[in-house]
């Protein structure tokens, strides 16, 4: 069914494209209502327009709050085409039809993202704008519902096809952006009352985002997959600008994050972090990034293959050439200077992202984990480590105290069970996301003595290193086993039953440990 479009009401705070539609509909023979600066944008244009207080006989009045809820308005929305009952009571009362609504809503997530104090947040939330568009979206079987200036002009050709009318498919199509649209406004909305309240659990919890990109497929070719963004305005992956290289794909996107996340935790001088399959397989500080780079791949340079560079600097020409020997999915950094970006020119698939800031690695924000049914909120883990606990014979010296610090920063962003060894400032070696916390720590000995053999070294980088566990050993035997690898110092949270065991294993071997109290689980 076709609903020819004769009377419309424009009520928009993003103006992009109006003039343009304004003046279709007004030479479609469209009567136009609108309201305040909408109206004055499409007056200046010398499109005739009716003000929504001379339509409705009732003023603007509560500065604004209140002028288009007013029933002649959400009468001509949701009246029923055709029902007699509707049909008498808009006799009677005077209304007339409305068929199209053109509202998009107060710029509520841009004032909070500026900073404005929270009386000018209140104002910039939108009561009459969602009120329109939830009403004509529920009546979309008779009125159309526009409420991204994106859709004029898909707008303006159906009419113009259809002689001024819009099928039903469209209308539900439009219908469903709007709820989308209102939905995802009401949960930032939400979002940032409990922010504000500090609420940390609320009894209701709503989810909005926005579409970013439809992707080729999800983390296997045939599953469908979209990224979407939030209201969080988080330096990273959803702020970033691709520059060049291929469409980002759903397991780029997941592992470009983890690498900057990572990389953002390092604030003191230049790092480079080395992801593959949400894993850093390579983490390094230097003293320049061009350093640092050669040192996080050195750590690795098997799994650094078709892997995700991360840089917290403003990525230079003399790193970008090191970068362009190796195969890579995606560089993100932010900012990268004219010199790096025409040595990476030269490689026409590489991704390359560029965020113009580091994420907070202590700021507070839900992190959200989907279950079947449900989700599971929580808290980042975004404490930071100021307490260190001696529990041997032996302290650390001044360096293994910085390598310790530097390992457990590696660790927190490692599948569990995590085991990092590390060795001035650069990682060695990293076992991931294994079932029993000493297999990852053989692996992560195993790795380190594989990386000495490619650099040429006889000795395994392991001897002389440090070790971080992401959670306490459970026995005795993951320590032992990384003092056997070579390390001389632990750093781990404690709180195992057999505490006093694993720390009279430390001094039998040497070493030094220090416990967090805190631990670090990534699943």
């Amino acid at each position: 069914m076709t609903n020819s479009i004769k009377r419309a009401l424009i009520s928009v705070s993003n103006k992009s494209g109006l003039v343009e539609f304004g003046k279709f509909l007004s030479d479609q023979g469209v009567e136009i209502l609108s309201t305040g600066g909408s109206a004055k944008a499409l007056r200046g244009a010398g499109i005739d327009v009716i003000e929504v207080s001379d339509f409705t006989g009732f003023p603007e009045i509560m500065d604004g709050r209140v002028k288009t809820l007013q029933p002649k308005i959400h009468g001509g929305l949701l009246a029923v085409r055709g029902n007699s009952k509707h049909e008498q009571a808009m006799d009677t009362h005077g209304i007339k039809n409305i068929d199209l609504l053109v509202v998009n809503l107060y710029p509520f997530e841009a004032t909070v993202a500026a900073g404005l104090d929270f009386d000018t947040c209140i104002e910039n939330i939108d009561i009459g704008g969602p009120a329109l568009i939830r009403a004509a979206a529920k009546n979309h079987k008779f009125v159309t519902v526009v409420v991204d200036p994106a859709d004029y002009s898909e707008i303006m050709s159906e009419m113009t096809t259809n002689n001024s009318s819009t099928s039903e498919q469209s209308r539900k199509k439009y219908a469903a952006k709007a709820y989308g649209l209102t939905g995802a406004y009401d949960a930032a909305i939400a979002g940032w009352f409990n922010f504000e309240t500090k609420q940390t659990f609320p009894p209701c919890i709503a989810l909005g985002g926005t579409l970013k990109q439809t992707l080729r497929y999800g983390e296997n070719p045939h599953q469908a997959a979209a990224f979407y963004t939030n209201s969080e305005n988080r330096p990273g992956i959803s702020t970033a600008t691709q520059v060049q290289g291929k469409q980002l794909s759903f397991n780029n996107l997941n592992d470009t994050d983890a690498a900057f996340e990572l990389v953002a935790e390092f604030v003191d001088g230049p790092a480079c972090v080395i992801v593959k399959h949400a894993n850093p397989c390579g983490v390094a500080v230097g003293e320049n990034l061009s350093e640092a780079y050669s040192r996080a791949l050195a750590c690795d340079t098997e799994s650094a293959f078709g892997a995700i560079l991360a840089f917290n600097r403003a990525l230079d020409g003399t790193t970008a050439e090191g970068v362009a020997k190796l195969f890579a999915e995606v560089v993100i950094a932010p900012t990268i200077d004219a010199d790096a970006l025409q040595i990476l020119s030269g490689k026409k698939n590489l991704r390359v992202l560029i965020t113009e800031g580091l994420p907070d690695p202590t700021a507070s924000a839900p992190m959200i984990h989907t279950l079947s049914g449900g989700y599971l909120l929580q808290d980042r883990d975004n404490q930071i480590l100021d307490k260190l606990r001696i529990v041997t014979k032996r302290a650390p010296t001044d360096q293994e105290m910085l390598d310790l610090r530097f390992a457990f920063i590696v660790a927190k962003h490692v599948k569990s069970n995590a085991i990092v060894y590390a060795k001035n400032g650069a990682t060695v070696g990293v076992g991931a996301g294994q079932m029993s916390r000493i297999n990852s720590s053989r692996i992560a000995a195993w790795k380190a003595g594989d990386a000495a053999k490619v650099a040429g070294d006889e000795q395994s980088w392991a001897i002389g290193s440090v070790v971080a566990s992401d959670a306490f050993f459970p026995f005795a035997d993951g320590l032992i086993s990384a003092a056997d690898a070579g390390a001389t110092a632990i750093i781990q949270p404690g709180g195992s039953m057999r505490d006093e065991e694993v720390i009279a294993a430390a001094d039998e071997k040497g070493l030094a440990m220090v416990y967090t109290g805190m631990r670090h689980f990534r699943h």
